[in-house]
């Protein structure tokens, strides 16, 4: 079903036409002497983001331990349910990260297999395995799924224009503003 995939033409921040009105009249009305215009105050990739999602998986594991001064950060800002991370890219105006390439090879990032002590949410949930969409099985099966739909004629159709955004011509410049996908200027160096 067409419906159920992402519009590639746009980036994230632009897939919620509510959320996206927000970055257009921040960009609009955005005057300063010295910082350039921009639509995104993070970047859809950092090494942040890769943490975040390979938080069950060593090397990464220790990494983000190291980042968060020896502790896994707070339980509530950790990975654990995929749909509400979901919610949260095509909601809040500080989130517009992309999937990683993981998402489509590794059922390991979505399975507590090292069995961290990732701690408990303020709702009294304990973390361990990802919560996925209720059309998956288990991992496998959600990434055997989500591996499909990138191989399959409609994304393959429309995979260009996504490269377009992330490394081509609505990079930066003109044809990034008008494709609303101009990012903080540091996130560029």
């Amino acid at each position: 079903d067409p419906k159920s995939y992402r519009d590639l033409s746009k980036p994230v921040g632009a897939l919620d036409d509510d959320r996206l009105k927000k970055f257009v009249e921040r960009y609009d009305s955005f005057e300063d002497d010295v910082m350039p215009k921009f639509h995104y105050g993070s970047h859809y990739s950092s090494s942040g983001i890769v943490l975040y999602y390979l938080l069950r998986l060593e090397p990464f594991a220790g990494l983000a331990v190291s980042l968060q001064g020896g502790k896994f950060d707070h339980a509530d800002r950790l990975f654990d349910d995929l749909p509400g991370t979901w919610r949260g890219v095509l909601s809040d105006m500080s989130d517009v990260k992309e999937l990683i390439p993981e998402f489509y090879y590794c059922p390991e990032i979505f399975q507590n297999v090292n069995g961290f002590n990732l701690g408990t949410r303020q709702d009294g949930k304990v973390l361990g395995d990802v919560t996925l969409p209720p059309w998956a099985k288990d991992a496998h099966d959600f990434v055997a799924k989500n591996r499909r739909a990138l191989e399959s004629e409609h994304v393959s159709a429309r995979l260009h224009e996504w490269v377009d955004l992330i490394f081509g011509c609505k990079q930066r410049g003109e044809r990034a503003e008008t494709a609303h996908n101009v990012f903080f200027y540091m996130t560029y160096e």
